[in-house]
């Protein structure tokens, strides 16, 4: 069983995890994992769907029983103590548990009784939600007339109205305009200055790159685990960018080269892995010539962290 982590004591860790397993009957959605998280860190926990992220952090808030291993979150056995940890985490998801029929303020009060914050705190708590927000002034509004975004902010501030030292956001960005996810980030960040401990699924890779380190969990296992710059250095093939039309019958004819390993939309351009070949960018040019498809620009270029979960995935898949 491999370790991931850090080898810091458990006062400096929110989160340990030694061997945590979950199976469904045959299934083994959850398989052998190991890892840590220290407190006040941005933790981002990444892979495709169903690879187990969210039975991960189901077990780890204390609502799914395990089936082997364990955990510890926030000082507190999630087999023995999962009451303890629930009074001491937050949790949101992308489906963001607001109740559209009420008022911001009413949300804010329900989730309040919700996590039992004392009376005479919660109107400083309410107020200081609003403030980090931008609700302040909104409150009577109804959270259906809220924008997506609007929503989003407050569902993060019903989840953290206790003022819990651990926060799980299970892809929180999910279906959110670029601008509003900045917004929302930055709202992370200011909290983990202070301390809190953030664990985040998301599918966004730019959003990866802002956490302080990274754990890729594929088919049940964990594949990765460092910083978002140490796991970029796990590619050492080399990789080019290609611009051109008709990306879709491209990247069927490069799959088809030899020189190249895999091929794969980026956004708008294409990537290609070519392995320890050198100097093959008037190859790829010839191969999409000879196929009608004129090439706009052929570039060596450095890894992103999708390169790398792609390149991962792959090896994984072929059994290197």
């Amino acid at each position: 069983m491999k370790n991931h982590g850090s080898n810091n004591s458990q006062k400096d860790r929110a989160i340990i995890v030694t061997g945590l397993t979950k199976k469904f009957g045959d299934f083994i959605a959850v398989d052998n994992i190991s890892f840590d998280v220290k407190r006040g860190e941005i933790f981002g926990f990444l892979g495709p769907n169903g690879s187990g992220k969210s039975t991960t952090i189901r077990m780890l808030c204390g609502v799914m029983d395990i089936t082997g291993g364990s955990a510890n979150v926030a000082n507190f056995d999630v087999s023995k103590q999962p009451e303890e940890i629930k009074k001491r985490i937050g949790y949101m998801s992308q489906k963001f548990s607001l109740y559209q029929d009420l008022t911001v303020n009413e949300n804010l009060t329900f989730y309040g009784g919700i996590y039992n914050v004392p009376h005479d705190i919660f109107p400083q708590r309410r107020r200081e939600i609003l403030a980090m927000s931008g609700l302040s002034g909104r409150e009577n509004e109804l959270t259906a007339n809220l924008s997506v975004g609007w929503r989003q902010r407050l569902a993060l501030g019903c989840a953290i109205i206790h003022q819990p030292e651990i926060i799980f956001l299970d892809e929180p960005t999910a279906g959110v305009d670029p601008i509003s996810r900045r917004r929302f980030w930055e709202m992370l960040y200011d909290m983990a200055n202070k301390g809190t401990t953030l664990f985040v699924t998301t599918h966004y890779m730019e959003e990866a790159e802002h956490c302080h380190r990274l754990g890729f969990i594929y088919q049940g296992k964990i594949i990765a685990f460092d910083t978002p710059k140490n796991i970029k250095k796990l590619i050492t093939e080399n990789l080019y960018m290609i611009v051109c039309e008709n990306k879709e019958k491209a990247v069927a004819v490069l799959e088809k080269v030899d020189i190249v390993d895999t091929a794969y939309i980026y956004g708008s351009i294409i990537h290609l892995n070519v392995g320890a070949r050198q100097d093959v960018a008037d190859a790829l040019t010839t191969a999409l010539k000879s196929a009608n498809i004129p090439c706009k620009q052929v570039e060596l270029i450095k890894p992103s962290l999708e390169d790398v979960f792609v390149s991962l995935i792959e090896k994984q898949e072929s059994g290197l």
